[in-house]
């Protein structure tokens, strides 16, 4: 094999592999995100709120497509680049069939192999070409199944964060200004210690699903940075109160809320000394203020 068609080689494991590893991160290590994963949708994020001046509802949705398509595009490359040193030689084509030893023919077949579709015009002539085209069918299967899971896992943690928000707005509503120091104690103990647990399970999400974060809900009732500073009000109110078992209820909120600030702090770069701060940035963001650190980061 010259040097060229080595190197060819490398090249292409290497881009198998960063797929694998971009895939590993995003779905199945539990707090991060891979290095394709992260800058296409940060990439995209940006991207909207630069021309549309605003971020939009379909930039993550759009972002979650590209990230799947640069999944497959680097699958795709990286066993193409394996199977140019053998072509033709290394296939067997079947009759009416040209034969061509370009890189065109390599993508045709590298993308029938992913895709298990196999139309077997052109098969593999030795015995290590087919192992290794049947083991980019298994990897097709398993990016598919992938794919699918990501999709399934994503939604569920978004409605979570949702109907935290839409929880917050009828709290809000129906309390009026006194908000839960006009509550029987007991009842607003129990309201506060739901919403602590709903805000440390958000916390989770964001962590477990990083891309969750870039999704811009189009009306503000969902909208979880536009009804946070809500939740830090009913934890400080609650603080004051008389009663012992509220005051323990509006800590548990605090401090879920601070870890909720800790997580955009460290993993989204909202910066502030102060949880206050840190949501105050991340309203601005989502809810499209013009300003220059938001329009940096």
């Amino acid at each position: 094999m010259e040097f060229i068609d080595l190197a060819g080689t490398i090249a292409g494991a290497g881009l198998i592999l960063l797929m694998a590893v971009d895939v590993f991160h995003t779905l199945l290590y539990p707090h991060g995100t891979g290095p394709v994963c992260r800058t296409v949708m940060h990439g995209l994020w940006l991207l909207f709120r630069r021309f549309s001046g605003r971020a939009s509802p379909i930039a993550a949705p759009v972002g979650m497509a590209a990230v799947i398509g640069a999944w497959a595009s680097l699958s795709i490359m990286g066993w193409a680049l394996i199977y140019l040193p053998h072509l033709p030689a290394g296939f067997v084509y079947a009759d009416g069939v040209p034969q061509h030893g370009n890189f065109t023919e390599a993508i045709y077949i590298s993308m029938v192999s992913l895709s298990t579709v196999g139309y077997g015009e052109i098969a593999p002539a030795t015995p290590p070409l087919r192992f290794i085209m049947a083991a980019q069918a298994v990897t097709g299967f398993g990016l598919l199944t992938a794919t699918v899971s990501w999709i399934l896992q994503t939604y569920p943690a978004l409605s979570r964060r949702r109907a935290l928000a839409h929880d917050l707005n009828l709290l809000r509503e129906a309390a009026g200004p006194p908000g839960v120091l006009s509550l029987e104690p007991g009842h607003a103990t129990a309201l506060l210690e739901s919403l602590a647990r709903n805000v440390s399970t958000v916390s989770i999400d964001l962590l477990a699903f990083n891309e969750t974060y870039y999704f811009n809900e189009a009306k503000q009732r969902g909208s979880l940075p536009a009804t946070v500073a809500y939740a830090q009000q009913l934890a400080s109110d609650a603080i004051t109160s008389a009663n012992a078992d509220l005051r323990f209820a509006g800590r548990m909120l605090h401090a879920s809320l601070d870890d909720l600030a800790e997580v955009l702090r460290g993993k989204f770069g909202h910066s502030g000394p102060t949880s206050s701060a840190v949501f105050l940035s991340y309203e601005t963001r989502h809810r499209h203020r013009r300003n220059p650190d938001s329009e940096t980061s």
